[in-house]
């Protein structure tokens, strides 16, 4: 995929970032529209010299102006903003310049003229992959933001006169691999042959389950694979666990052995680390109400973490299966076998993108599903879980998104 490199068609790409930020700046300079929307946040929150590419001038600058916040996040800003009351919507109208310029900052910064000038080669982005970068062994990137491709940016992403883009996505991969795993067959089952979220749904229907739709079937699945404690999905877990149990068990174990400092595995045996022994001294140490408090803290944490990484980690093996899959296929296709012009050119964590000739769109289509059929049958054996996809023939990445 480094080799190949992602069609990235630089002109289009300039073009939306004088429509975002304005003509090219020189060195140095904000781009226009960026210089005046600095100057207006300044004067919103009273701060005419305020410089918003800091998050300490900024965050200084929004408690004075009566914000009230902890950090410069969008989601800390945004909440601040719905505790209004009556006053929400003008909260809202005052951090909203303060939003738009950070998207815009984020844009530049991580999307920009530079960004074109280092990655861009002869209309490709060939991406920096570090493969099982992330101790689950999902795949990192060595710069050049590759695990993500903006919205703003992705129209960039076109396909040549004569040649598609293909993308492939793989639906609700996590808790199809937690039942492969788990060998929880009702669960497997819930997702055959459409939305497993929905089918949990229909059984919590017809059990009378309070799992009855899609929504709270998302949020109790996905409560159980990331250790969600309160709220919602913390009261749809003894339901889960009625619907489920095989495959609750073999998250609640994995967690259970976290919160001791044990290892889990990886359904092909990744193993994941061993706490450091600052860890284990503050789990132990209950002398007072305060360290034991601190002590549930880092256990149950460590529980969570454990809990998802059989998970997530298997997930990143069945991707790697998948994809190796997809390429012995492309090889070894084509009307005479001698292989396909088609090639992967990017990846990112359960979705893939091809690029070749038009004629081979169909059969590439064919290709990724069948692959990832396959790459189930090969880790799983005859589990009944299938892996569907969402798969698009598209000129631009923005298309299929």
């Amino acid at each position: 995929m480094h080799h190949e490199g992602l069609p990235w068609n630089r002109g289009i790409h300039e073009q939306l970032l004088e429509q975002m930020l304005g003509p090219r700046p020189e060195e140095g300079r904000r781009p226009a529209r960026m210089q005046s929307l600095a100057e207006h946040v300044g004067r919103v929150l009273g701060s005419e010299r305020l410089n918003p590419d800091s998050p300490q001038d900024l965050l200084r600058a929004l408690n004075s102006a009566g914000v009230r916040v902890g950090t410069t996040r969008k989601w800390d800003l945004m909440a601040w903003a719905a505790q209004g009351g009556a006053q929400t919507e003008e909260r809202r109208e005052l951090i909203r310049p303060v939003l738009e310029y950070k998207q815009l900052y984020r844009l530049w910064t991580a999307n920009g003229w530079h960004w074109l000038d280092e990655w861009i080669r002869e209309d490709r982005f060939h991406a920096a992959y570090v493969v099982g970068g992330v101790v689950t062994g999902r795949w990192a990137a060595h710069g050049g933001g590759a695990m993500q491709i903006p919205k703003t940016v992705r129209d960039a992403v076109r396909a040549e006169p004569g040649h598609v883009l293909t993308v492939a996505d793989a639906s609700q991969v996590e808790p199809r691999i937690l039942a492969a795993m788990s060998g929880d067959r009702a669960l497997a089952v819930a997702g055959r042959g459409h939305d497993l979220y929905l089918g949990i749904a229909e059984i919590g229907q017809r059990t009378g389950s309070a799992l009855k739709d899609r929504q709270a079937a998302k949020i109790a699945l996905l409560g159980a694979m990331y250790g969600a404690t309160s709220g919602d999905a913390a009261a749809m877990m003894p339901h889960l666990r009625r619907l489920f149990p095989t495959a609750i068990e073999l998250v609640e174990r994995a967690a259970a052995a976290g919160e001791r400092g044990g290892q889990v595995s990886t359904w092909l045996g990744r193993t994941s680390p061993v706490p450091d022994e600052a860890w284990f001294a503050s789990v132990r140490d209950v002398g007072t109400a305060q360290a034991e408090s601190r002590s549930r803290t880092l256990s149950r944490s460590h529980g969570r973490f454990t809990r998802n990484f059989v998970v997530q980690g298997t997930a990143a093996e069945w991707a790697l299966c998948w994809m190796g899959e997809i390429r012995r296929r492309l090889r070894s296709g084509g009307a005479d076998g001698a292989g396909m012009r088609t090639r992967m050119v990017f990846f990112v964590h359960d979705e893939v993108v091809l690029y070749g000739p038009e004629e081979e769109a169909e059969a590439v289509h064919g290709i990724v599903a069948d692959a990832a059929e396959a790459a189930g049958r090969l880790l799983f054996g005859d589990a009944p879980v299938d892996f569907p996809l969402t798969v698009a023939a598209v000129g631009s990445y923005a298309e299929a998104k």
